[in-house]
C-alpha cells in the first residue's frame, strides 16, 4: 500500500481563523486561539497521521507590515511556509478583500503548488454574501480551489481534509508516526502562559510579554514548572503581579488548569516576572527566545 507524506501550510490575514482550523485538522489545541490579533508569533508544526498518509500542518502568524525586530522575525516564519509547502492554503473571512501585503498576495498567485483558498466564518453570513465573495475569490485568485467553511462549527473541514490527503505526494514519513509536533514540552507550557495574559490584560501588555520555562520536571504523576514572563517595562511588571499578586495567581491558575488537561497529568507551575528592557528589538534576545532562526 502507498503512503502519503507532505507539508501543509496556512497562511492569512490575522485572525482568520488559521489556528481554529489547525487545531480542528489535528484535534488538539497546539495553537493559542484568542480574539486578539498578532496570537500566533511562531510557525507551529501539527501533524495529522493515518495508516497510509502524515499531514504536516504549519500555523503561522498573521501576515501583517512589521514595526519592530519582533514582528520582522514573524513574517520570516510566514516567508519560510512558501519554501517548502506541498499544499498552500490561504485563509480568507468572509467580508475580506486583500491581503495586508501585496508582495506575499503576488506569492500565492504564482504558487507553482496546488493553493486552496478557504473563504472562513460563512457561519457569519448570508447566502447572497456568500456568492460574491466566492465569485470576488475566483476572480482575484484564479488558482486556487476555494471552498466555503466555517473551522469553529466544523463546516467543511472533513472535506478540506480529505481534498489534502489527495494533493499530497506520495512519501514515506518524516516524523515517527506517534508525533503531534515538533515543539519541546517547553514550548506548549510557555504558549499557555501567553494565552492567559493575552485573555486576561489589554493594550500593550500582551505584546510586550515573552515567556520562558526555566524547569520542566516530570515525575510518574506531576510535573513542576518554574516559568518567567519577561516584560519590557518596571510598569509592566506591576500590571501583571496585579493587587497584593492577584492577577499573577489568576494567570497562574487558569495556565495549570489547561495544562494539566494537555499533559494529563497534576501540574504544580510557579510564575514569576522579570523585566527585559526592549527585548522585542533586541536581536540577541529574540534569537533567546526563538525568533530570527535564519
Amino acid at each position: 500500500m502507498s503512503h502519503k507524506a507532505g507539508f501543509v501550510n496556512i497562511i492569512g490575514n490575522p485572525n482568520v481563523g488559521k489556528s481554529t482550523l489547525m487545531n480542528a485538522f489535528v484535534g488538539e489545541r497546539l495553537s493559542i486561539i484568542t480574539s486578539k490579533a498578532q496570537t500566533t508569533r511562531h510557525r507551529i508544526l501539527g501533524i495529522v497521521n493515518g495508516d497510509d498518509f502524515q499531514v504536516i500542518l504549519s500555523d503561522t502568524p498573521g501576515i501583517i507590515k512589521p514595526a519592530y525586530e519582533m514582528q520582522k522575525s514573524m513574517m520570516d516564519f510566514v516567508k519560510s511556509a512558501f519554501e517548502d509547502a506541498d499544499v498552500l492554503i490561504y485563509m480568507v473571512e468572509i467580508g475580506e478583500k486583500e491581503l495586508k501585503d501585496e508582495d506575499f498576495f503576488a506569492k500565492i498567485i504564482k504558487a507553482k503548488i496546488p493553493v486552496l483558498l478557504l473563504l472562513n466564518k460563512i457561519d457569519k453570513s448570508n447566502q447572497e454574501e456568500l456568492e460574491v465573495q466566492m465569485d470576488l475569490w475566483k476572480e482575484k485568485v484564479p488558482n486556487a480551489e476555494i471552498y466555503a467553511i466555517s473551522a469553529l462549527e466544523n463546516f467543511n473541514v472533513q472535506e478540506v481534509f480529505a481534498r489534502i490527503l489527495g494533493l499530497l505526494p506520495e512519501s514515506p514519513a518524516y516524523y515517527p508516526k506517534d508525533a503531534l509536533t515538533d515543539k519541546p514540552e517547553r514550548f506548549f507550557v510557555n504558549e499557555t502562559i501567553r494565552e492567559k495574559i493575552l485573555l486576561n490584560y489589554d493594550k500593550e501588555i500582551p505584546y510586550s510579554v515573552e515567556i520562558e520555562t526555566e524547569e520542566f520536571l516530570e515525575d510518574e504523576k506531576i510535573i513542576r514548572i518554574r516559568s518567567v514572563i519577561m516584560v519590557e517595562r518596571d510598569t509592566q511588571k506591576g500590571i501583571i503581579i496585579g493587587h497584593k499578586g492577584a492577577a499573577l495567581k489568576k494567570v497562574g491558575m487558569q495556565s495549570r488548569e489547561d495544562l494539566e488537561k494537555f499533559f494529563g497529568k497534576q501540574i504544580h507551575i510557579e510564575l514569576f516576572v522579570k523585566v527585559n528592557k526592549d527585548w522585542r528589538s533586541n536581536q540577541y534576545q529574540l534569537r533567546r527566545f526563538g525568533y530570527n532562526q535564519k
